[in-house]
């Protein structure tokens, strides 16, 4: 039921927004280190998300079937729902490219050859303001969710009466 591939859409939202949280969690969990195992100080980590399916891909698959048929304007599937696999996933965690910020202090153990020593490229006013647009949006799927479910629990009380 398509009705249904709605709560995946808004459930892969949710899961995608929660692992971009704990990545900005564990930026400024980080962001006054020095050094790391590498000798290279923490570097700030981006995530990176993608639709797992395309508008595209499904008009494609609506038109490219024989057994679809046109109506209004808009293709059906008889028995197959083209959005199961919608939603969003996090294609990638990377590296930001900002550079490191250099400090002089050549008393430091970890100072290079010049007296430097490099802080992380995290910058604490960034990484609240991502974190407050990701709660914002897992805010919004959860309320979405919310209205399907009530949708969902409507249209159960309709068919019964």
């Amino acid at each position: 039921m398509a009705f249904l591939n709605s709560l995946d859409i808004g459930f892969s939202a949710l899961s995608a927004e929660r692992l971009r949280m704990d990545v900005i969690s564990q930026n400024i969990a980080n962001q006054d280190s020095y050094n790391t195992a590498t000798g290279d100080p923490y570097c700030r980590q981006l995530t990176k998300f993608r639709t797992k399916i395309t508008f595209a891909d499904i008009m494609n698959r609506y038109t490219a079937e024989r057994e679809s048929v046109h109506r209004r304007g808009v293709y059906y599937r008889k028995d197959r729902s083209n959005y199961t696999y919608a939603g969003v996933e996090v294609a990638d965690v990377v590296n930001d490219t900002a550079p490191f910020v250099p400090v002089y202090d050549p008393d430091n153990p970890l100072a290079d050859e010049n007296g430097y020593i490099y802080q992380t490229n995290v910058d604490n006013t960034k990484e609240q303001i991502d974190l407050l647009a990701a709660q914002r949006s897992y805010e919004a799927n959860a309320s979405a969710i919310s209205v399907i479910k009530s949708m969902l629990s409507k249209a159960q009380e309709l068919n019964g009466k």
